[in-house]
């Protein structure tokens, strides 16, 4: 068996390496934050929420199932061929958001970026835990989705910044271009895979296998379970800030700029965030960060519907994002504590399943919602199953929370 040290110290110039591939695996996300409603209704003559939430539809189902596919082959086929051939797929997206003769071509983008982003995103999340072992799996989980979710905002301002300069098409996405290629050679030449470390790490005494990873972490555990439905919840939210944020910021005329702007905040608060809260829950008890982090969404989500200005808009964004930081890399930190180390790549690919249906979830169900009634209806919707979401995980995580071994 290959001889490996686990920390991250010990693994730095890997973990570095790493961290900014995951920047690139959201920059590719980010192509897509600000324009596509715009060039939906502008230049493509789509009209109804509905059809036009269809690409994040689209984005979350693929990206769920290639998470689940990739958790469940991480350990047979390697972390790293699932990276490099999550960017192989990847690379004819921004191509395809440049030239699209029509929406469907739109979805088809969105099809190939889920599975780019469930192989890529799952395997860098995965090779990070690897990398580090037990003790800093917060602090490698804020780093890993700090990077990310502040690559999306920064891309997400710069393609609407080049969009309002030039047109919406094709100049910002030769960004996207960049990306790709960059993400794809770092990837397939410098990055060495991480399953030896998994399979080196030692579990601790009371740690457990799971009898059945996909029900225990979808329900039957209860501090797996009731992570992976607050994983849901958070990214149907996303889903619905998404798709109908733009549109909405666009039907009280705020300009290009100013929703490029507004719609960046949100992610790149949740990236900078993630740095200081990834941290946290290494040291500050999980069910609070998690419990605080969905409340603070739900008010958020729920000042929207009285926002007037670009004042509280920034400020209701900023919240959104905080409240996120606080989740995110608590869920993924969460998990590698409660599952064996054999198990947890299995786990975290469920886990990240529930978590991206999440997207087409919310898009399908703000979709309906907004075209029925209205898009503050949608909103207020999306803000009360937060909050319910916030109270299961007040209910059924136990405290204190214990390390390792699976409760029912």
């Amino acid at each position: 068996m290959e001889q490996t040290t686990l920390g991250l110290r010990a693994n730095a110039r890997q973990f570095t390496l790493l961290v900014i591939v995951n920047a690139f695996v959201g920059g590719m996300v980010g192509l897509e934050r600000t324009l596509l409603p715009e060039i939906a209704e502008q230049e493509l003559g789509v009209a109804a929420t509905s059809a036009i939430l269809a690409f994040i539809v689209v984005f979350g189902i693929s990206k769920a199932l290639t998470n689940y596919y990739t958790g469940a082959l991480a350990n047979k086929w390697g972390r790293k061929r699932l990276l490099v051939l999550g960017w192989l797929i990847g690379l004819p997206v921004p191509l395809i958001l440049m030239f699209a003769p029509s929406w469907n071509w739109i979805i088809f983008a969105n099809v190939l970026l889920g599975i780019n982003q469930g192989l890529a995103w799952s395997s860098t999340v995965v090779m990070k835990i690897d990398l580090v072992g037990d003790k800093q799996r917060g602090l490698a989980m804020g780093l890993n989705e700090f990077a990310g979710y502040l690559a999306v905002a920064l891309v997400a301002f710069g393609t609407s910044w080049i969009a309002a300069e030039y047109g919406l098409r094709p100049y910002p996405f030769y960004l996207g271009i960049a990306i790709a290629v960059m993400g794809l050679l770092l990837s397939w030449i410098w990055v060495k895979d991480t399953v030896h470390h998994a399979r080196n790490e030692a579990p601790a005494p009371d740690q457990i296998r799971l009898k059945q990873p996909f029900w225990d972490t979808t329900w039957k555990d209860r501090v797996l379970g009731s992570v992976s439905q607050a994983g849901l919840i958070n990214n149907l939210n996303d889903g619905m800030v998404w798709g109908i944020f733009p549109v909405l910021l666009a039907q009280r005329d705020f300009t290009l700029e100013q929703i490029g702007l507004i719609t960046a905040v949100y992610p790149g608060v949740w990236g900078i965030g993630q740095l200081f809260t990834g941290a946290m829950a290494d040291h500050f008890p999980k069910r609070g960060l998690l419990f605080g982090g969905m409340l603070l969404q739900a008010v958020a989500l729920g000042g929207l519907l009285w926002a007037t200005s670009l004042t509280h808009f920034l400020g209701l964004s900023s919240i959104l994002g905080f409240g996120t930081a606080l989740v995110y890399p608590t869920f993924l930190a969460t998990i590698a504590e409660r599952t064996h180390p054999l198990d947890r790549a299995n786990s975290i690919g469920t886990f990240r399943l529930w978590r991206d249906l999440g997207y087409a979830i919310g898009a399908v169900l703000t979709g309906i919602i907004a075209d029925l009634f209205h898009i503050e209806a949608a909103i207020a919707g999306i803000a009360g199953l937060t909050l319910i979401s916030a109270l299961i995980l007040r209910w059924r995580i136990p405290t204190p929370l214990k390390a390792h071994s699976p409760t029912t």
